[in-house]
């Protein structure tokens, strides 16, 4: 049986928890706290295998009493259940000594599954934070310029019309129907968004687009 000390300052809260988890038959609830004192004080003397612990407490922070809670009940593992949903909260979790972390909003199922996890050593992330904390730490892609954005017929239009050629003469040179080079010349000048052929110029002159044949 894995004994668990829930710290939470919402009674009704801590009231749901206590009947979710004593339901498990591997579960057990053997204490709950509102306040940071009496939930160390609770840590010591019945030392828990699990603490399940809110961050916003009554008289303190539970974020910032991670590390009491380890020199109080050294053998149980803490896993955070808070409505904080910023990967900011779960790096500073996690640096001071939680060994999962879960949000409020999931279900009964996902919670359940989160204490299990920690209490066999494993490390629980909510997966919608595991993915801010992934984009955090992946390289990610360079940045793409808009007219690299284009595709390379759209350029190649663009580039014939800023050099002022007609549709007619851009549709016989790249053999293409005038409808389809006004198509790629609408489609280019949108995702550029400029509205002219001055601007599309401009545009081709500032960023030195145009070099001679």
């Amino acid at each position: 049986m894995n004994r668990i000390l829930l710290v939470d300052d919402h009674a009704v809260l801590r009231a749901g928890l206590r009947l979710l988890l004593d339901s498990q038959p591997d579960l057990q609830v053997i204490g709950e706290a509102e306040d940071v004192q009496t939930a160390l004080n609770q840590a010591r003397t019945l030392q828990p295998d699990l603490i399940l612990l809110d961050l916003s407490l009554t008289g303190g922070s539970g974020l910032s009493a991670i590390p009491a809670f380890q020199k109080a009940a050294p053998r149980a593992r803490i896993l955070v259940l808070t409505m904080h949903d910023d990967e900011g909260y779960v790096r500073q979790a996690l640096a001071t000594g939680a060994h999962g972390y879960v949000l409020k909003r999931a279900a009964d199922t996902e919670l359940i599954a989160a204490i299990r996890a920690v209490l066999r050593g494993e490390l629980y992330i909510h997966p919608a934070l595991t993915r801010q904390l992934l984009e955090g730490i992946l390289p990610q892609p360079p940045s793409v310029s808009p007219w690299e954005s284009l595709s390379d017929r759209e350029r190649e239009v663009l580039l014939l019309v800023a050099r002022g050629y007609t549709a007619a003469e851009i549709a016989n040179q790249l053999s293409l129907s005038p409808k389809t080079v006004e198509t790629y010349r609408t489609r280019g000048m949108e995702k550029l968004g400029l509205r002219s052929r001055a601007a599309l110029v401009q545009y081709a002159l500032d960023h030195h687009l145009l070099t001679a044949n």
